[in-house]
């Protein structure tokens, strides 16, 4: 089977794919929001979920959200370019989706847990990835307290399936550590406009110039 990597090259494909995990309560969201305000050429991929809409979220902004019926039957059409279970509800990125923003010459970022990076890197292993972790433990459970979404409970669960989220570290291309917000914020600016660097995106951006230099 033709694997996704060689379907994105064969598409002449500009973009890059970006996965950005953490630990829930490490700041991944508020970091990647920030980042897409501060970068051009730069979004976040909509997932589908089953997890109920929170107040304020809307649908086909913030996630795509669906029943566990539709969910499934679209996993098994193939339509997700990765799927995974989270705590107690499913999520999946759309395969057609990050395909096209990718060939629009837009950086995508997936906002996943370590089990949809495991399937995206095997489908897609020029992705570039970067985890996110917390000071302390301390840290997170504080911010998850102060979000004030979970109950004790849920958040005890959340504390413990922390460990196994950041044990998955060492398969990420990046780390940043989450202590001071705004140093947070610039080393993942430093990430994405060093990529924008490289000889094979600035020679297919600036072909022109270049031609035009050695004429």
């Amino acid at each position: 089977m033709t694997s996704i990597s060689a379907r994105f090259h064969s598409m002449n494909v500009t973009g890059t794919l970006y996965i950005v995990s953490a630990p829930s309560g490490a700041g991944k969201t508020s970091l990647v929001k920030q980042l897409l305000a501060s970068l051009p050429n730069v979004e976040a991929s909509v997932s589908h979920t089953t997890r109920p809409r929170r107040p304020g979220e809307q649908d086909g902004v913030d996630y795509y959200f669906v029943n566990m019926t539709t969910f499934r039957a679209l996993a098994q059409e193939g339509v997700f370019l990765e799927y995974a279970q989270v705590f107690d509800y499913y999520y999946g990125t759309s395969r057609h989706a990050v395909t096209e923003r990718l060939r629009s010459n837009l950086d995508i970022i997936l906002e996943i847990d370590w089990q949809g990076a495991q399937q995206v890197r095997a489908r897609a292993p020029e992705a570039c990835s970067i985890f996110i972790l917390p000071p302390s433990r301390d840290t997170l459970r504080q911010r998850l307290e102060r979000r004030g979404q979970d109950d004790a409970a849920v958040i005890e669960r959340r504390m413990r399936d922390a460990v196994t989220e950041i044990s998955h570290y060492d398969e990420f291309d990046y780390i940043v550590v989450n202590d001071d917000f705004e140093r947070a914020l610039a080393a993942l600016q430093a990430i994405f406009i060093a990529r924008r660097q490289r000889r094979d995106y600035q020679v297919q951006q600036q072909r022109e110039l270049i031609q035009a230099l050695l004429s």
